[in-house]
């Protein structure tokens, strides 16, 4: 017996297949006797809408793609960080695709392969998405702004590191984050504060270097430039630079890490040096990921909201749509971020 069709529940309806895209997509203007007549016919039939059949009433695909950066894959989608920054950003936009009736996809981008711009455009022909969310880099990539632009395709920047002129933006203050963390220590009493940036192809990891050095400055507190280690987002390149810190002749009293997988690699680096955290070194981080309350001691860390932003992104990506949201109109959400106080934070010893 043949599946039945979108065409088989309009007939049965005595409705257009736009009527009863409609009615299946849960839009508005659909009176409510006409809705039940077609839900009626539906479940009559043991009809269940697929994209296609949907796509045939209009020129919508019902499809949000999700640009994430390829080439973080093995090294860090895999990590905890990873595997917890990818998780929530398909959570917070899962659940606003489904309650919409739209499909969230997941693409990968090589941002620093040659064949960038081929990828991206078979991409978008092949897919013909709605909407593309933007996560870092992709949401200041030239190329990939361009191609969109060019396609027609809307889209939302998450946590972009430009703001001007490159379209609708969802981001948090790293900024203020790095810097509101930082009074934090120096609130304490710590004087001597070590930092361990992050991964420099992200905009973030500049950002929350530019606010501990504002908070230390408006302090009055000097930062020399060994304080200051680059890492790359990774337990194994905080524990480096961790190690490389408390070397010094006058180690810091505390480090902050641009992210929780590094800050944990600074607390393992201050076991093996015989040290305890946070009785001889404190140690924040950023982010919130699960391993932060799990470790011991549990991680002072900044909560960034994650899921809020693709939420956010997603929803504006349907409204746009179903031409609810005017084209002209700009775009900027700030979404608020959380300073966590766990027990890796303490005043420096005497």
């Amino acid at each position: 017996m043949s599946s039945v069709t979108i065409y088989d529940v309009a007939a049965k309806a005595g409705v257009s297949i736009k009527t009863v895209s409609r009615v299946m997509n849960n839009e508005p203007n659909v009176r409510p006797v006409m809705r039940e007549r077609v839900l009626a016919a539906a479940g009559e039939l043991g009809y269940s809408p697929n994209l296609s059949a949907r796509s045939l009433a209009g020129s919508r695909s019902f499809v949000i793609a999700v640009f994430v950066d390829a080439a973080l894959t093995i090294d860090h989608w895999q990590s905890e960080r990873g595997a917890d920054y990818l998780s929530r950003i398909q959570l917070g936009a899962t659940l606003v695709c489904r309650d919409a009736g739209y499909h969230l996809l997941i693409e990968l981008i090589d941002h620093e392969g040659p064949q960038v711009r081929q990828e991206v455009a078979a991409l978008l022909a092949a897919l013909k998405p709605d909407g593309v969310i933007l996560t870092p880099p992709s949401s200041d990539n030239a190329v990939v702004l361009e191609l969109l632009d060019r396609a027609g395709t809307p889209y939302v920047r998450v946590g972009p590191e430009r703001a001007e002129g490159l379209g609708p933006r969802v981001h948090m203050d790293d900024v203020a984050a790095a810097r509101e963390m930082t009074d934090h220590l120096i609130g304490l009493g710590h004087k001597r504060i070590g930092f361990i940036v992050g991964e420099p192809r992200y905009g973030a990891s500049q950002a929350r270097r530019d606010g501990y050095l504002e908070a230390m400055r408006a302090k009055g507190l000097s930062v020399p430039e060994f304080w200051v280690r680059q890492g790359d987002f990774t337990f194994q390149s905080g524990l480096e630079q961790a190690k490389a810190l408390l070397a010094l002749p006058e180690r810091p009293t505390a480090i902050f890490a641009s992210n929780d997988d590094m800050a944990l690699g600074a607390i393992a680096a201050i076991a093996d040096a015989g040290l305890m955290t946070p009785g001889d070194v404190s140690v924040a981080g950023f982010d919130d990921s699960p391993s932060s309350r799990f470790s011991r001691p549990q991680l002072t860390t900044v909560r960034q909201p994650v899921a809020e932003m693709s939420s956010v992104a997603a929803k504006l990506l349907i409204e746009r749509s179903r031409g609810g949201a005017s084209t002209e109109r700009p775009v900027d959400e700030l979404l608020p971020f959380t300073l966590i106080h766990r027990a890796s934070t303490a005043p420096p010893p005497r």
